[in-house]
């Protein structure tokens, strides 16, 4: 998918801006068996071939709204611990992640994809979270293990699991997970 540069505030921003809330009412409203690049074009107030031109077909505006839902909107609460921080980051990770809608998302920002750029911004996105807990447990003064470790031992299994074994895939889990993960610090 060939992403353009959107000027914040610009005529493209208000295109994406408008695109990706016909996308989301869209599927509130029919699901997105019958969802259509005519019908969100309709719904945004621009033409198809905007669309077209700008993401190239269904699945890659799907990728790029995906992508934009799964950006966290607040950065980790601190909860005094490296433990009790990564345990509650990935809990909510699990929890946003796991939901039909989340594993929706995952789904679309992966198959609208070929070059892997929406994978890696989504890996950049739990990265600095990640960075963020670990950046306040350092300067507390505890032992941390670095970013990719977290994402190793902690975030990879998690997305394996929510998108091929997400039976049984609960906090007890993810519990494990975090201490596994932290006893390799």
């Amino acid at each position: 998918m060939s992403r353009q540069m959107v000027r914040p505030g610009g005529r493209g921003a208000r295109v994406q801006a408008s695109v990706h809330t016909a996308v989301h009412e869209l599927l509130a409203e029919n699901g997105r068996e019958t969802l259509t690049v005519p019908q969100i074009a309709r719904r945004a107030g621009v033409t198809p071939s905007t669309i077209y031109r700008r993401w190239g077909d269904l699945q890659a505006l799907l990728s790029d709204v995906a992508v934009e839902r799964l950006r966290p909107d607040t950065t980790p609460d601190d909860h005094g611990s490296l433990a009790d921080d990564l345990t509650t980051w990935a809990e909510h990770f699990l929890d946003e992640m796991s939901s039909p809608t989340g594993r929706a998302y995952i789904r679309d920002a992966l198959l609208g994809d070929p070059d892997g750029g929406n994978a890696g911004q989504c890996s950049a996105y739990a990265a600095e979270q990640i960075d963020t807990i670990l950046t306040r447990a350092t300067r507390r003064g505890e032992k941390t293990p670095d970013t990719e470790t977290v994402i190793d031992h902690l975030v990879a299994p998690l997305i394996y699991r929510i998108l091929f074994r997400p039976d049984g895939l609960d906090t007890t889990h993810t519990h494990q997970l975090v201490a596994t993960t932290l006893d390799r610090t």
